[in-house]
């Protein structure tokens, strides 16, 4: 089954296999005479990357690529990808890669106009109004993973390499201007991010799903997009050449980013800590801490979960749906527990500190306090 289409919803989304060819023409459209390719340091000497700046180069936009670009992105990567862009003489951005190459190229085209340090337009009240506008540079955002969904998303998550903590950067113009969505850029894709991608996408749609707030537009989208992970998910894990599966999981993922507008929860308030201190994969430490934060959000979410059950074809409410959670875990070789990943008990304050403060934490179900921060860490590691 061949998947192509033309979407205009958030963005222009350039959908289909191969369409990777399209990218010197989008970036032309959007005007960048010279752009500078982002991704991070393990995709630069790839296939994929060179294949994508050789048709930059094909189509007379010149062959320039910034890859100093860590797993969790910090502001010393930030601070390097705008002196290159500077230094380079450039005009626009192509944001290539996994949600790490796509958030910071993203704010690395935001902050090219800016003269104020980037943590002044955290996701708070309404910072993103101190931005100049002026000197934003366009974006196109590739991605190469069925994960974050950053290739639709209006932010981008910078680590305070100071601090360690993770901070969501907004401004409406961090929504990139084309997207193109090709899931053969997804084949090769090892099993491992598969799954931690994967279940990224999942994670997005179930708490925006669960959110308390009032987006009936994007609790729709949720269900669906957790429909879509739940039927091809372990399609894409067992075959990585199924392509069906692999748009299908694309799709998710861009699903799973517009549906939490409504709002994330304490998967993620969980998790930021647990990737700026450790750097986990942020997918993978979402799948650990999910099945504790569902017991933990039952009280509140108990009805909805059960909706959301039989929507997905899955029988006995609440139980039925975490029981099957714990399966598809096992089935992509998630570890139980947080302590496979590397992660201690020795820092459990600290994390829970930060899980309360993160900007996710308001939209879970259940009020996240220090005391149940802490309890939720203990279970998980």
């Amino acid at each position: 089954m061949t998947i192509t289409a033309n979407w205009s919803y958030p963005t222009a989304v350039k959908f289909g296999a191969g369409r990777i060819k399209e990218l010197a023409d989008h970036c032309r459209a959007l005007g960048m005479r010279k752009p500078l390719l982002v991704t991070d340091r393990g995709l630069a000497p790839m296939a994929i990357t060179q294949n994508a700046l050789d048709i930059l180069e094909a189509g007379g936009l010149g062959r320039a690529i910034f890859a100093d670009v860590d797993p969790n992105p910090n502001d010393k990567n930030l601070d390097a990808g705008v002196k290159a862009f500077k230094d380079g003489g450039h005009d626009g951005v192509v944001a290539f890669g996994g949600g790490s190459g796509l958030d910071l190229g993203k704010c690395v085209a935001f902050m090219v106009g800016q003269t104020r340090p980037v943590w002044d337009f955290e996701d708070i009240g309404d910072w993103w109004t101190r931005a100049s506008v002026k000197g934003i540079a366009p974006i196109v955002a590739v991605p190469t993973t069925a994960g974050t969904g950053s290739e639709v998303g209006r932010a981008s998550v910078i680590t305070n390499s100071a601090s360690h903590v993770k901070k969501v950067i907004f401004h409406p113009k961090f929504l990139p201007g084309v997207t193109i969505c090709d899931p053969e850029l997804t084949v090769g894709m090892p099993k491992v991010i598969t799954a931690g991608t994967g279940m990224d996408a999942f994670a997005h749609c179930l708490e925006a799903y669960s959110s308390p707030f009032y987006h009936p537009m994007s609790a729709g989208i949720a269900l669906e997009g957790m429909r879509l992970v739940k039927e091809y998910l372990p399609r894409a894990y067992k075959d990585g050449t199924d392509i069906e599966a692999r748009a299908n999981m694309m799709s998710a993922a861009a699903m799973g980013a517009v549906a939490f507008q409504k709002g994330l929860g304490a998967i993620h308030s969980l998790s930021h800590p647990v990737g700026a201190i450790y750097n986990t994969h942020h997918g993978m430490t979402n799948a650990v801490v999910m099945p504790p934060v569902l017991r933990f959000n039952r009280p509140a979410i108990e009805e909805k979960i059960a909706r959301a059950a039989a929507y997905l074809g899955i029988a006995g409410g609440f139980d039925g749906f975490y029981d099957y959670v714990l399966k598809l875990r096992e089935e992509l070789g998630v570890p139980d527990r947080l302590s496979a990943l590397g992660v201690g008990t020795d820092r459990i304050d600290e994390m829970s500190e930060m899980a309360i403060v993160d900007p996710t934490a308001g939209g879970n179900p259940v009020e996240l306090t220090l005391d149940a921060a802490k309890k939720l860490f203990r279970e998980c590691i």
